[in-house]
């Protein structure tokens, strides 16, 4: 047999192999998935039995998420800064850093992340639609976020936006664009950066678990403050622990929206607080 039918033959049996791990790999993520579905509706099952009303439809999970270390990053201050503020001078005070145009306003990073932008009036003017003003934004500060609302503020109107990792939410990490008659003046919240895997890189429970820690808690009379009688979402996040320095974790967690208000649940301990 020529080297040329050899090596034919082989690149076939090796194609052949990879197709078979790639079936038994798909057959095992449909596996899962079915596996948890079932699971999903045995809990919901459950849950409307004790009396909270829940659609399997209106469950968010995803497995792949894992603890991530954090740290500061005054590269990704000074991107922000100028972002907003042009070239600026920078000031080191401990903690805190000061980044200053005389023209534009000031901006006041801390170690943990949490920040304040002040601007001169008219610097920057709402549009006409200040959700798009943020959007534009967002994008020259390089901020990943999930989500952007509009409320009314006590002197003008505030767009929130919800950080993110890898278009996951970040749920306890907001940011707070502040409009006055109709120019931003006000920029304020935490950002997260410097992501690393953390060395135990714990991944997020089945929402089985957190459900049923759910109704356990609605059920128990010395817990007053978590009642409700529908679960209108659930989703799975991160919530963002703070150590020291600008060090920290972003770790799972869960969302869940009820009728009664939302509930924000630690995915390693269950704790569970009004959010």
């Amino acid at each position: 047999m020529s080297s040329s039918k050899v090596k034919t033959i082989t690149i076939t049996i090796l194609l052949m192999i990879n197709v078979l791990f790639l079936t038994v790999i798909i057959i095992d993520v449909v596996m899962d998935m079915r596996l948890e579905r079932e699971t999903t509706g045995n809990v919901c099952r459950v849950l409307r039995a004790g009396g909270i009303a829940i659609n399997p439809d209106d469950i968010q999970t995803d497995s792949a998420l894992k603890t991530m270390r954090t740290a500061r990053s005054l590269e990704s201050e000074a991107v922000i800064a100028e972002a907003i503020l042009g070239q600026t001078q920078v000031s080191d005070q401990g903690v805190i850093y000061l980044y200053e145009n005389a023209e534009r306003g000031v901006a006041e990073f801390a170690s943990a992340g949490d920040f304040e932008i002040r601007l001169h009036d008219g610097v920057i003017i709402n549009s006409g639609d200040p959700l798009r003003t943020v959007q534009v934004l967002l994008r020259s500060m390089k901020l990943e976020t999930t989500k952007l609302s509009l409320s009314a503020g006590p002197d003008g109107e505030v767009v929130t936006v919800v950080n993110a990792y890898r278009k996951t939410s970040i749920f306890n990490n907001t940011i707070d664009f502040i409009f006055i008659d109709g120019s931003l003046r006000v920029i304020r919240g935490r950002y997260v950066a410097g992501f690393e895997p953390a060395e135990d890189g714990r991944g997020i429970s089945p929402v089985g678990t957190t459900l049923l820690g759910f109704l356990a808690e609605v059920r128990r009379e010395e817990r007053e403050d978590v009642e409700c009688s529908e679960i209108l979402s659930v989703e799975a996040g991160y919530q963002h622990r703070i150590a020291s320095f600008g060090d920290g974790v972003i770790a799972p967690a869960w969302l869940i929206s009820t009728d009664n208000g939302t509930y924000l649940v630690d995915d390693a301990t269950g704790e569970i607080r009004v959010f």
